[in-house]
């Protein structure tokens, strides 16, 4: 069981980028999810609002990021130390958190929005799943600082789509930050359910709750062409309660760094 794939994403909804190897902090890899869109109210925009942000690349430079989106020209943005400080939800309901404004024009111009670009100083100062009773720091993700996939899984899901006479889809639409090989379909809701830790590169993870997918995974990630799978089809085979479950939640026990093909070794939930 190795991995075959790391990626982050350094705005929160912006195209992916592609790592050979990564550092993992306490809130998640190094440079994912800092950075956010958010609107008038100071609450996040995600794809689910506005799927153009496929269309938002980023490339990370030292003390900041450059952007670059169809039709807008390239902008550098540093990273707003002493920019005014403003508090921010990833979602309503998630408890706010602190974070420093970085730009607003060039963002507003591309979404068609009044929108600003705000930068998480202190991700140490959200919780895990937006709480404000948790202790685990998580970026702006939606709720937890890694999210792991499985490369049998989606092939076991895919086979449920081509023989429904869909097509099959590839695994950025769940926009993982790490994906493995080598392991049997869904045996990470075990990994889940019994809470259990994961062994990778120098670090340890626990796995934590499944993760509920919603319609971003209709969201083509090059195109940002919305469709109906595959959640339709998870809602059929994968549905645990409220849910449509594909992928898990991690949680840093140890941080460290990862690399693409690098062996993950499951321990006891106690390490």
């Amino acid at each position: 069981m190795r991995i075959t794939t790391l990626a982050t994403y350094p705005v929160k909804g912006c195209h992916r980028i592609e790592h050979d190897f990564a550092q993992v902090e306490p809130w998640g890899l190094v440079g994912d999810r800092r950075w956010m869109m958010v609107n008038e109210d100071g609450v996040g925009i995600t794809q689910r609002d506005l799927p153009l942000l496929t269309q938002l690349r980023v490339r990370v430079r030292d003390g900041g990021l450059e952007l670059s989106a169809p039709g807008m020209p390239d902008l550098v943005v540093d990273e707003p130390v002493d920019g005014p400080k403003e508090f921010v939800r990833v979602f309503k309901r998630h408890a706010p958190t602190p974070a420093r404004i970085a730009e607003s024009a060039w963002s507003s111009e591309f979404l068609g929005r009044p929108v600003r670009l705000v930068w998480q100083a202190d991700p140490g100062s959200r919780n895990v799943g937006g709480s404000s009773t948790l202790s685990e720091p998580v970026s702006f993700a939606d709720g937890y600082p890694l999210l792991l996939a499985n490369e049998a899984s989606l092939s076991a899901l895919n086979d449920w789509l081509v023989g429904a006479g869909e097509e099959a889809v590839p695994m950025t639409r769940f926009r993982p930050n790490l994906v493995i090989s080598g392991v049997p379909p869904w045996i990470e809701d075990d990994w889940s359910e019994q809470g259990v830790r994961l062994r990778i590169g120098s670090t340890v993870l626990r796995a934590d709750k499944p993760c509920p997918r919603c319609l971003v995974t209709t969201i083509d990630q090059e195109t940002g062409e919305k469709g109906k799978q595959p959640l339709r089809m998870l809602g059929e085979r994968r549905r645990f309660g409220s849910g449509l479950h594909f992928a898990i939640n991690l949680i840093p026990i140890t941080v460290g760094s990862l690399r693409v093909g690098d062996e993950v070794t499951v321990l006891s939930p106690s390490g």
